[in-house]
């Protein structure tokens, strides 16, 4: 496993190879999004932290960074089912995002790592002549424990 560091050097050659600078703020949203890599975190969430230690910084500038990593595909822009755009960092070290389980009692997101979608999508590219360039799987559900109201809410239910 990669730390901090090793993932923002990645990050930052990315860009840089994009032909995009490495200026205080890209490397500042970067930051928070690695040390909150569990939490997909919202744009004003990432403003709030990136604020603590850069207090000049602005919401529209974060705003900005947020797309173009999204369109370097450094992080992905996903949706819950809340109204909120998340941002979650993608895995170079896996060819597909992730996929996630949501629970719609507590609204806990847990992400699993394995791509399990593999043998269909040589399937699709067999039968079909369709090959897949990425893919999401969102399961919703509740867990056990949800459902016994033994849990605490997370965030607003999704």
């Amino acid at each position: 496993m990669m730390s901090i560091l090793d993932e923002m050097g990645t990050a930052n050659r990315q860009l840089i190879v994009m032909g995009y600078k490495i200026t205080r703020q890209r490397e500042a949203t970067l930051r928070v999004l690695f040390e909150n890599e569990a939490e997909h975190l919202s744009a004003e969430e990432i403003f709030m932290l990136v604020k603590k230690n850069n207090p000049d910084i602005g919401l529209a500038t974060v705003y900005r960074t947020l797309d173009l990593l999204n369109e370097l595909d450094i992080v992905e822009k996903i949706n819950f089912g809340d109204g909120v755009a998340r941002f979650d960092l993608r895995s170079k070290d896996h060819e597909h995002m992730h996929h996630h389980l949501l629970c719609s009692e507590c609204g806990q997101v847990k992400e699993i790592k394995e791509d399990w979608l593999q043998e269909m999508e040589v399937r699709l590219e067999k039968e079909f002549g369709f090959k897949v360039s990425d893919h999401r799987l969102e399961f919703t559900g509740r867990y056990h424990k949800c459902a016994n109201k033994s849990c605490k809410k997370v965030r607003k239910a999704v």
